[in-house]
């Protein structure tokens, strides 16, 4: 019997780029420096927002729509540079300048439910004190950079320098796969869906920690690069060319 896996509005999805080059990555770090640059001041008004936010939630019991949409596309941002730099080398097409959702063809994506009432009570604990038991488990999968990232700015957040650099476990995983990618030329398809599963529960934590959702992230690793029990906001790859087409009943 298959479990059912209610979904989460946080949804992140992603495919495995098949020609990924072997080399590429020993120098992925260079090519994503103006990334860096541009996320650097990015988290900085990400976490103003979150300010602002905070106080109209906690007057209003609404995230304004306009703030809402900048913090994900910032969430966004991040995701499509982290999948293609050291936390998951999932692709070589250069991610794009924008927070916008909609970018044709490009293999990774992230959007979160707009919330149409929050709690006022939960945004005064959730962030600090709800989050703490998820904060040691995404300390130890990417080496501290979403509690980093709350609480201490952008020094040292998951948004810039530590998560994008693929700290912890995640990192740990990654360099084992780009070793793997280097002598082979395939990367592993089960360590990329276990990778994919430890991202996307920081990703969901990341979100609820920025005041997004008062849905309490799961406990539970959801791997492979199509978020469960939600529609897929990358669309599968089409089927090859030639590929018969199944007959279908009663035709």
């Amino acid at each position: 019997m298959t479990e059912h896996r209610a979904p989460y509005p946080v949804r992140v999805d992603a495919q495995l780029d098949p020609s990924t080059s072997r080399w590429l990555w020993l120098v992925k770090w260079l090519l994503l420096i103006p990334h860096y640059v541009v996320l650097f001041f990015l988290w900085i008004a990400f976490l103003a927002v979150s300010v602002v936010a905070f106080f109209a939630i906690l007057l209003t019991a609404r995230y304004p729509r306009s703030l809402f949409d900048f913090n994900v596309g910032v969430l966004r941002w991040s995701w499509r540079v982290h999948y293609y730099g050291y936390g998951a080398l999932g692709t070589d097409r250069y991610p794009p300048f924008t927070l916008a959702a909609d970018v044709p063809g490009y293999p990774v994506d992230l959007d979160v439910e707009y919330p149409e009432r929050l709690s006022r009570g939960l945004v005064l604990v959730k962030w600090w004190l709800l989050a703490i038991p998820h904060y040691v488990l995404v300390s130890v999968f990417i080496g501290g950079g979403v509690w980093l990232g709350t609480h201490r700015g952008t020094d040292d957040g998951w948004g810039n320098d530590s998560w994008m650099a693929g700290g912890g476990l995640v990192g740990l995983l990654v360099l084992i796969a780009a070793v793997v990618l280097l002598f082979t030329g395939r990367y592993p398809r089960p360590l990329f869906d276990f990778v994919l599963g430890l991202d996307r529960w920081a990703l969901r934590v990341a979100a609820y920690a920025g005041l997004m959702t008062d849905r309490y992230p799961p406990f539970r690793l959801d791997q492979g690069g199509t978020d469960p029990g939600s529609v897929p906001a990358v669309p599968d790859a089409p089927p090859p060319l030639g590929t018969p087409t199944p007959a279908v009943p009663g035709r």
